[in-house]
């Protein structure tokens, strides 16, 4: 599921990648349903490609998502993003405690936590790497 939603650069929320046309992609917005081209002059990101710095080795965002999932229950984040910096590190240790505090900014967090709400405000809750790939397998066949 989260290879079909990308970020645009420059544009606020997320999108759903609906089709490809000629050196563009025509993308409906998750929150208000609207469609739109993003252009290859665009900076367009796949939520599947994200990961985020940890200790060891990068951290995809689809294991992320799966463990803010478990920890608010499917509900939308208890933390507001726009909250102060030092509570955004504590509640995200909490899901990840590896992260690199040096190079995973607050606003980093802050972008995740609205992603998250976005996605669960939307009905996008299957954040899960395996089944993305079985869906894949059929479409190709």
């Amino acid at each position: 599921m989260l290879k079909k939603i990308v970020a645009i650069s420059g544009k606020p929320g997320l999108y759903r990648v609906l089709s490809q046309g000629k050196n563009m992609l025509i993308v409906e917005s998750l929150a208000d349903k609207k469609r739109m081209p993003a252009y290859s002059t665009d900076k367009v990101v796949s939520l599947g490609d994200v990961s985020m710095y940890t200790s060891g080795d990068d951290k995809p965002l689809a294991e992320i998502l799966e463990a803010m999932k478990a920890k608010e229950n499917g509900a939308v984040a208890s933390i507001d993003p726009k909250t102060e910096t030092q509570l955004l590190r504590n509640y995200f240790a909490e899901i990840v405690p590896d992260y690199d505090r040096e190079r995973v900014y607050p606003t980093d967090i802050k972008k995740l936590i609205q992603w998250y709400n976005l996605l669960i405000e939307t009905g996008n809750t299957d954040f899960s790497l395996k089944e993305e790939t079985s869906e894949e397998a059929k479409e190709e066949a």
